[in-house]
C-alpha cells in the first residue's frame, strides 16, 4: 500500500519563487507604460473604488497602511492620485486624477498582454486553477489580515 505523498521544501518559498516569478512577467510588460506592476494594481483598483480612505484602500489590498502609504507616495508626485480631505477633520481621501485614468488604461493595455502570455504559457485551465486555489487558501487562511504582508 502506497503511503499519501506529502508536501516537500517550505511552502512559503515556492510560494515566493512564483510570485517572483509572476511578478518579473507583468513587470515586464507593464513597465512599458512607465508604472511598475503594482502602481497599476493601485491605480486600478482606486478606479473601481472611486474616492477612498487610505485605511479601507489598504485593507481591499491586503497590505498595511505604511505600505500603501509609501507606494501611494510616486503616485501623488506624479499627479495620478489626490490627496483630499475626508468626511472630518481628521481623515482624508485619495482618487485617481484624470491622468490617472489615462496612465492607468496606457498601462491596462501592457497588462492584458501579460495576463495572454501568462495563459498561452500555463493554459487557461492551468491559470484557473490557480486563482481557485489561491482563493480557496486566502479563504481557509482568512483572519490573518492583522498580519497582512509589506509586498
Amino acid at each position: 500500500m502506497d503511503t499519501p505523498a506529502k508536501p516537500r521544501g517550505c511552502t512559503s518559498f515556492k510560494v515566493r519563487q512564483l510570485s517572483r516569478r509572476l511578478s518579473q512577467h507583468y513587470d515586464a510588460e507593464v513597465s512599458q507604460s512607465g508604472l511598475k506592476t503594482t502602481q497599476y494594481s493601485l491605480l486600478s483598483h482606486l478606479a473601481r473604488l472611486g474616492p477612498s480612505r487610505p485605511v479601507d484602500l489598504a485593507a481591499e489590498l491586503k497590505m498595511t497602511a505604511s505600505t500603501l502609504s509609501r507606494n501611494l507616495q510616486p503616485l501623488i508626485v506624479a499627479g495620478w492620485i489626490a490627496q483630499g480631505a475626508g468626511a472630518d477633520a481628521r481623515s482624508r481621501l485619495v482618487q485617481l486624477t484624470e491622468e490617472g485614468e489615462v496612465k492607468r488604461r496606457e498601462a491596462l493595455a501592457h497588462w492584458k498582454t501579460a495576463q495572454q502570455k501568462l495563459n498561452a504559457l500555463l493554459g487557461v485551465e492551468r491559470v484557473l486553477a490557480l486563482h481557485l486555489l489561491i482563493d480557496e487558501a486566502m479563504e481557509l487562511l482568512g483572519g490573518e489580515e492583522e498580519h497582512a504582508s509589506d509586498d
